[in-house]
């Protein structure tokens, strides 16, 4: 991992890149692969394939993370909760994905997080040797995924002044203490999926965005390019379907029963500093808390629920008052100061695509959405469409190099071994490495060994170096690095993903003018 491959060679998505692709593309020789959907998923898998030697085009009719892994809680699962289900596989699958990214993949992007569980008189003494039991057995998941001790360091009781230290929000009456346990952290989860399609390119990989898939087949997709109205057809050796929740909208038979997580954004100064994470027991839930994920941006992110979702599937789903309520209730559990509803400043919610596995004869029969298994499926039609469906963000590349391995073996594509668990995303680099890189924190953290090309943007022109809101870290020249190298082509794409400024309404609209601006100036400069 070395950072003179700043910017990496072959990385830069661009508007004049996607355009010029397109038109390869499209109605051109035929691929190897074809990936529908350009999530984490999507992307790894453009990046498993293409790192395997084989030609690669991925599309998706929005952007990149415009689904589900834009939503998540930024959280790389150790598979804590699957232990208590019995998933064993599931959770040793986890925390060896866990290990992958935090130690090689994307050091730059995940690191260890702290969190508390505070044991209020909510919490039973029963309870609490319970949770304890768990964080230890946690604690031999990363020793049985080789992750080392270092990464991610080891639980322990703390005292009530210790616990207050960490969580000065709390209420400190009948608090006799704490629970700390570690787990890896997302800078941002759209940034990872945004590495993952820059890293695809670079080993060759055509990342098309704005290009829907309207019907699949063995042989390709008829597409439309929803920049231009313009449709066509993607012909391919093999066709994977990483489309998430709208799965089964492009292939017969697979019946996906989305479950909604939702969290709620408050402003950091309510809760004052928050040195680590908080887990919050539902009351009546043996193994399910509400999380306090403080961002380090003057945010902080409270969630999440899990709850059914039925008809048709929107393109970004809405948070029901029911959600914010149970949210503000728990929380308020622990808290000394109670957080009312006009401190949500924003809320969002992502779809899980979980596979239906109840009986055709009994819609909706089955298990809780909370209690359906988190394990991934991969599904060969009998057209020979490879879909890969279930799982969660933390194990994307696991589940991309099964999609891949399925559809090498259905089309009998000439292909090795997976690559990915060994092969650094862009910007990646040894945590030394990062810590010697002359440039801000908060840049190393999002961009790695980049970080330097960005801020070098805002030294040439000082106008770039301002903040584009008052309060929000974001500069111009994040943005403009956005456009240049990241593929975005419009102010909802460095609003709402390449930067999440988007998820607070208010600072949105203050922000719109100034990037409305830099993206007709980028426009302006490219004609």
């Amino acid at each position: 991992m070395s950072p003179t491959s700043s910017p990496a060679a072959g990385a830069a998505l661009s508007a004049a890149r996607r355009s010029r692709e397109l038109t390869d593309t499209v109605g051109g020789p035929v691929v190897d692969v074809l990936v529908v959907g350009l999530g984490a998923t999507g992307a790894g898998a453009a990046l498993d394939a293409a790192a395997r030697g084989l030609s690669v085009v991925a599309v998706d009719a929005h952007d990149l993370a415009f689904g589900t892994s834009r939503w998540s809680s930024k959280l790389i699962h150790g598979g804590l909760r699957y232990l208590a289900s019995a998933q064993l596989d599931v959770a040793h699958e986890s925390a060896v994905e866990r290990g992958v990214l935090m130690e090689r993949t994307a050091p730059h992007l995940v690191r260890a997080q702290p969190f508390v569980l505070p044991l209020t008189p909510l919490v039973s003494r029963a309870q609490a040797t319970l949770a304890w039991a768990g964080f230890r057995a946690g604690d031999t998941l990363r020793l049985a995924a080789r992750t080392a001790r270092a990464t991610l360091p080891a639980p322990r009781r703390l005292s009530a002044v210790e616990t207050r230290h960490l969580a000065p929000a709390l209420r400190s009456a009948g608090l006799r203490g704490g629970l700390l346990s570690w787990d890896g952290r997302l800078t941002d989860d759209a940034r990872l999926v945004t590495a993952l399609a820059r890293t695809a390119a670079a080993h060759g990989a055509r990342i098309l965005t704005r290009v829907r898939a309207l019907e699949l087949t063995s042989s390709g997709a008829r597409t439309r390019d929803e920049v231009t109205g313009e449709e066509g057809e993607i012909r391919a050796r093999a066709v994977i379907n990483a489309s998430g929740v709208w799965a089964g909208d492009l292939v017969d038979g697979i019946r996906i029963r989305p479950s909604r997580g939702t969290h709620l954004v408050l402003r950091s100064d309510h809760l004052g500093p928050l040195p680590a994470g908080l887990h919050v027991p539902i009351p009546g839930e043996t193994n399910r808390f509400v999380l306090v994920l403080p961002q380090g941006d003057g945010r902080v992110y409270v969630g999440l629920t899990d709850e059914p979702v039925d008809g048709p599937v929107p393109d970004v789903p809405e948070v029901p008052e029911t959600d914010i309520g149970f949210l503000l209730d728990v929380l308020g559990s622990v808290l000394d100061v109670p957080v009312h509803r006009e401190d949500v400043v924003g809320a969002f919610a992502g779809l899980r695509p979980l596979l239906d596995t109840t009986s055709q004869d009994r819609p909706g029969a089955g298990a809780r959405t909370a209690d359906i298994s988190r394990r991934h499926a991969v599904l060969t039609s009998a057209e020979g469409v490879t879909t890969v469906v279930g799982g969660k963000l933390t194990t994307y590349r696991r589940m991309a190099e099964d999609a891949v391995d399925a559809a090498v073996a259905a089309r009998g594509l000439a292909a090795g071994p997976s690559t990915t668990a060994a092969l650094p995303l862009v910007g990646a680099a040894a945590p030394h490495v990062l810590a010697a890189l002359r440039a801000p924190r908060r840049l190393v953290q999002r961009y790695g060994t980049e970080a330097p090309a960005v801020q070098a943007l805002a030294d040439l022109d000082p106008r770039l170096g301002e903040r584009v809101l008052p309060g929000h870290p974001v500069t111009g020249a994040e943005l403009v690095w956005a456009l240049r190298h990241e593929g975005a082509l419009d102010e909802a794409d460095l609003l709402d993903r390449r930067t999440r400024i988007g998820l607070v309404p208010a600072d949105r609209a203050a922000a719109l003018g100034a990037v409305r601006g830099l993206v007709g100036e980028a426009a302006a400069r490219q004609g």
